[in-house]
C-alpha cells in the first residue's frame, strides 16, 4: 500500500477548517445577535452580500460546510472523488478571487486568496499526491 503524502492531511485539515467557518457563517445569518456574529467584524462586505441573498445564502454556506467536510475526510480515506471536488473547489475559489479583484480592486484580500488557492492547488496536483489517487488503494 502506498504512503499517504504528507500534504494529504494538511488540504484535508484546510477544508476541515473552511467547513467550521461556513458553518459558523451559516448559524450566524440563521441566528443573527447570537455567539458567531463577531465573524462580521472581519468582513462587513460579505455580510451585506450574505444577508441580501437572503436564506440562499445559508442553504449554500451549509451545503459549502458539507461538501468541504465530507472532502477532507474523502481526501484521508483516499477518494479519488474528493480529489477533484478539491481541486474544483481550490480552481474556483481562486476565480472568485480573481472576480472580486476585478470588481472590488481589494488586492490584499484578493492576492493572498490567490496565493493561498495556489498553493493548494500546487500541493494537490504535485505527481507524488496525483499518482497516490491515481492507485488503487
Amino acid at each position: 500500500m502506498a504512503q499517504r503524502p504528507k500534504t494529504i492531511p494538511v488540504v484535508a485539515g484546510f477544508l476541515f477548517a473552511a467547513a467550521a467557518i461556513a458553518t459558523a457563517v451559516g448559524i450566524s445569518l440563521l441566528f443573527p445577535g447570537g455567539v458567531f456574529d463577531w465573524l462580521w467584524k472581519l468582513n462587513k462586505s460579505a455580510e451585506v452580500a450574505f444577508r441580501t441573498m437572503g436564506s440562499a445564502s445559508i442553504i449554500l454556506l451549509l451545503f459549502l460546510a458539507a461538501g468541504t467536510c465530507a472532502a477532507g475526510a474523502g481526501l484521508l480515506q483516499r477518494k479519488k472523488w474528493a480529489w477533484w471536488f478539491s481541486v474544483l473547489l481550490f480552481a474556483l475559489n481562486a476565480i472568485g478571487d480573481i472576480v472580486n479583484l476585478v470588481v472590488t480592486g481589494d488586492w490584499p484580500r484578493s492576492v493572498s486568496g490567490v496565493i493561498i488557492c495556489a498553493t493548494f492547488l500546487g500541493l494537490l496536483t504535485s505527481h507524488r499526491v496525483r499518482s497516490y489517487f491515481k492507485r488503487e488503494p
